[in-house]
Parts: C-alpha cells; structure tokens; sequence
C-alpha cells in the first residue's frame, strides 16, 4: 500500500512518530474496510473502531483499520505497536485479530491474545496489548524469505529492519475459527508515539465514505498488489477499485 497523498494530519504524523513528542493522532489518519464501524463508547473515550468478521456467506468475512505511517519508513523505526481491545463475540483464535506490518508485498502477522496459541481470549472486558513489539515479542514472519512462526522482533528486524513498511493494517476474519461472528472492539492503539483514538469524523467502513475515495486510489499503479490480505488479494485493479468504489462490501469483478 503506498500514500501517495500528503496531509497535514500525515505530516503531523511523520513529525510525532519521529521523535518530536507524543500526540493523540487526527481520526483523518485511518480509515476502516470491509465490516469495521466507529462506536461509542470506547476505552475511556468517546469512540472505539468495532471490526467483525460474518461466518462466510452471511456477509463480510474480515473488518479492519488501515492506519496512515510516515513516507519512508523502515521496520527499525517501527518501536511501540500496542492497542486496547474487547470481544463482544466469540475471541481470539484462528490467526485474529492481528496487527499486519506490510513489507515486500507480504505481511509480518502480530497477533493479539495469550502466547502461544492466541486463543481464550475474555469477552466484555478491556485488555491491553502492551507493546507488541519489544526486543523478545514474538511475531509471525513466515511470509517472509527466511521467516517462522514464532520469529523475535530482534530477529525480524535483524532480517528485515531496513526494509520499508508500507502499511499497518488490524485486523479480524477468523468467524470460521468460530463458527459463528467474532466482534471485537479496539481503541488507543499505538504505532510508535502516536495514539488512534477513532474520534468522530473518522473513515468510515461499509459506508463509502471519503476513506475508500482514497483506498481507490491506492489500487493504481500496481497497488491492487498490496493487499495481500484482508480486504485482498484482488485478481487486477479493476476488481481492487470495484471493491472500494462500493464501500468495501464485496470482491465484485
């Protein structure tokens, strides 16, 4: 995924996650796909982001945030990746909910939820992540040429560390893990300095709002190739802009 667009609220962005202070970040700053809406009440605050994922053929299969980061980034400068969450159906497990750090084309998977199964996670109670990425948090780097399952940060960014980041995505779309919906609601979440607190006026999901007039644009030019994963992989970038073009509702040719 590339931002070829530059905000203010981006620039704000760059500065803050650069070492020029902490800040709670503008809501232009992301915008959420497929079955993912803003409600309220969040963790002490006013909103929170609720992703869901449908049992297949009930509706969407994943919801998520995709967040604006600094042009240019590396996955070494990438030091605090954290949010609070809470189900409200079913839990963790399956491989979701999940941060997704895009770089090459692939994705370094951080999964929320107890180590090392990711599963039995509480309903109706706010959790912390804590930072998701320490010196001996553990990630999943097998899409990667060398990667494993169960990888140390300290080796990812031994592997991977100057390699830029080109998206940060989280993520839920394991229903069929369940059997049945899994909702999970997420506030605070962190990329380095800079707090996501989803407050109004954000993007919005399943709505087609301004949030997919920009994920369009993200298609051309080779960009239907990013998404790799949730809300991808698209077949061309006809099918990749069709699916924003309609609110992120379905994969339609």
């Amino acid at each position: 995924m590339k931002f070829l667009k530059i905000s203010l609220a981006s620039l704000v962005l760059a500065a803050v996650s650069f070492g020029l202070g902490p800040a709670v970040v503008a809501a232009t700053t992301f915008d959420l796909f497929g079955d993912a809406t803003l409600i309220s009440p969040g963790n002490n605050s006013n909103t929170a982001a609720q992703l869901r994922s449908n049992v297949t053929g009930t509706g969407q299969t994943s919801g998520g945030v995709n967040f604006a980061i600094p042009a240019g980034m590396s996955l070494n400068q990438l030091t605090n990746l954290s949010t609070d969450y809470m189900f409200t159906a079913s839990s963790c497990g399956g491989g979701s909910p999940r941060f997704q750090i895009n770089i090459d084309g692939k994705n370094i998977q951080v999964y929320l939820g107890p180590f090392p199964n990711y599963t039995l996670c509480a309903q109706n109670i706010w959790t912390s992540s804590g930072n998701l990425v320490t010196a001996a948090s553990v990630v999943d780097t097998s899409q990667l040429p060398g990667g494993t399952f169960y990888d140390t940060w300290t080796s990812a960014l031994a592997k991977y560390g100057t390699h830029a980041v080109t998206g940060i995505q989280l993520v839920t779309d394991s229903s069929w893990f369940f059997g049945a919906t899994q909702t999970v609601v997420v506030d605070n979440a962190m990329i380095n300095a800079s707090t996501f607190t989803f407050e109004s006026g954000g993007q919005g999901g399943g709505g087609g709002g301004g949030g997919h007039n920009q994920d369009k644009e993200k298609c051309k030019k080779g960009g239907w190739m990013d998404f790799t994963s949730s809300p991808g992989p698209f077949r061309n970038q006809g099918q990749c802009v069709s699916f924003f073009a309609r609110g992120g509702r379905n994969k339609a040719d």
